[in-house]
């Protein structure tokens, strides 16, 4: 197995994707060490697998904290960013361009000095346009400005990925990148602040919120993609193609927002009305990857239906915070 006895650390580890990249690597033998300033993540998203990893508390936007953290390893999964919703992104384009950039580059500034093996660059379907071809190759990650209500965050994933580009032409550093697209599942932040809209509205549901608020018309699509698939689509992307080329990690089944809030209305046994909010940015008209590139090069194909997915995240977060009757 490729991943057997390396040593691995995740960035950012203690978080909702990478959380559970580090259960992955756990059950593919791998050794895993996670830095995590703890600012998003939470040791509880690690549950038993904190007993058996090496957990080490920095801020990546230091560079020494950076070299100390991937000294001796094998590879490096950078998982670490600063994220929100729409909401913040909009309204903080300089605070998640500076943050992201800083974080990104220190970490693969460190492990070019100490010459890891291997490092993963994650970035983001947040480089795209407002307007790109759906589905979306990767050839167009670098088209006009990203989307408006993403600028920050997605110039600083641009930025990133164009560094790891240059590091692997100069120094021949083994680099793969992924772009993944709309991740959900347990462990996602559901704070209506910082959350996505998928743990924003199973939060409102299951509090029983009536009318359940939804930004946009409802006419925008999205293609959601499960957090175990995209696990499997990063690893399989270092493994396999560790070259500084983008591929997109996501799923072709793409659904409006309001099919998407009816649906988690429904699994979440809510009775609330829905109202969709037109004054409030709504994103991307459409959003779905074109992911040939990932099942050519990589061999991945999506396995978690989002019906099977959605069902699986509200069963979850009820388990924790017990549905309100109304």
């Amino acid at each position: 197995m490729f991943w057997r006895n390396k040593k691995v650390l995740v960035t950012g580890g203690a978080g909702f994707i990478g959380s559970h990249l580090v259960q992955a690597l756990l059950d593919r033998e791998a050794t895993v060490k996670v830095v995590d300033s703890l600012e998003n993540g939470s040791l509880e998203n690690l549950g038993p697998s904190e007993s058996v990893i090496e957990h080490v508390q920095a801020d990546l936007g230091d560079l020494d904290n950076c070299l100390a953290a991937c000294a001796g390893m094998d590879a490096v999964i950078g998982c670490a960013a600063k994220v929100a919703g729409v909401a913040y992104n909009s309204s903080h384009p300089a605070e998640m361009f500076r943050a992201n950039t800083r974080i990104g580059l220190n970490v693969l500034e460190a492990t070019r000095k100490l010459d890891v093996e291997r490092t993963l660059v994650v970035s983001s379907a947040c480089v795209y346009r407002r307007n790109s071809t759906v589905p979306t190759p990767e050839t167009e990650g670098f088209i006009e400005d990203p989307e408006p209500s993403n600028l920050g965050y997605g110039w600083a994933k641009r930025v990133l990925e164009l560094q790891a580009r240059m590091y692997s032409e100069e120094y021949g550093a083994k680099i793969a990148i992924v772009r993944p697209f709309n991740t959900y599942g347990p462990r996602d932040h559901f704070d209506p602040e910082y959350g996505h809209v998928i743990p924003s509205l199973i939060k409102k549901a299951t509090e029983g919120q009536d009318p359940i608020v939804v930004w946009g018309d409802g006419t925008q699509t999205r293609s959601f993609i499960y957090v175990t698939d995209v696990v499997e689509g990063m690893l399989l992307a270092l493994e396999k193609y560790a070259v500084a080329d983008p591929v997109n990690i996501g799923t072709e089944e793409e659904v409006t927002v309001e099919r998407l809030a009816r649906q988690i209305v429904d699994l979440a046994g809510s009775r609330s009305r829905l109202q969709f909010d037109v004054t409030r940015p709504s994103g991307q008209p459409r959003r779905a990857p074109d992911v040939t590139k990932a099942r050519q090069r990589l061999g991945f194909e999506s396995k978690i239906r989002l019906h099977d997915g959605l069902k699986r995240t509200i069963e979850w977060y009820q388990s924790r915070r017990p549905a309100i009757t109304v």
